[in-house]
């Protein structure tokens, strides 16, 4: 009977694989193209988590393909199997793949474009949302007595807060604030 590993090429001890940062600016994204500027690299990311690739021969793999410390191989090396085997396994899950600093930078690019359009939005409805003040601000503020200081330190009464016109807070003629919130309808 064969065994899997007399037919494989050890493609798996032929490079590795490491994490890394999702890039957020535009050094990031550079200092990635700078990876795949190099040889024998790739990048991939594969269920949104980032991963640098480097091609590299183990040097403990023989002419035959196969592993001379097999006995006291890395753990990482242990729990590889034929189900997760680049040259007998399935599909690789990757969703972009990029194998070079050119065509990186073209991703970059437009990913930078979006994320800057997507700044710009947040930062006109930042602008927009602070220029709609609530109207009762002001009328709450007198009828709680905290409204802007007059010449002499005392609270300004802002208007016709209780709608009777005559000039005091609660109409009650006390000068003592009625504290009640207005009804919001939209």
């Amino acid at each position: 009977m064969s065994c899997l590993c007399d037919q494989c090429s050890a493609l798996c001890c032929r490079y590795f694989v490491l994490e890394i940062d999702a890039p957020d600016d535009a050094e990031d994204y550079d200092n990635i193209r700078w990876y795949l500027i190099h040889e024998n690299t790739f990048v991939f990311i594969e269920k949104k988590k980032w991963y640098l690739g480097i091609y590299s021969r183990c040097k403990h793999l023989q002419v035959d393909n196969r592993c001379g410390i097999y006995e006291t191989r890395p753990q990482i090396c242990r729990k590889y199997s034929t189900k997760n085997c680049d040259y007998h396994g399935g599909e690789y899950e990757w969703s972009i793949l990029f194998s070079s600093g050119e065509q990186f930078e073209e991703y970059a690019q437009k990913q930078l474009a979006k994320q800057k359009s997507r700044e710009e939005e947040a930062r006109a409805k930042k602008r927009r949302r602070k220029a709609r003040k609530p109207i009762f601000q002001s009328a709450m503020m007198a009828m709680a007595g905290i409204g802007p200081a007059g010449p002499n330190g005392a609270a300004v009464h802002l208007g016709k807060v209780n709608g009777n016109g005559n000039g005091k807070m609660n109409g009650n003629g006390n000068g003592k604030a009625l504290l009640s919130l207005p009804v919001l309808r939209k």
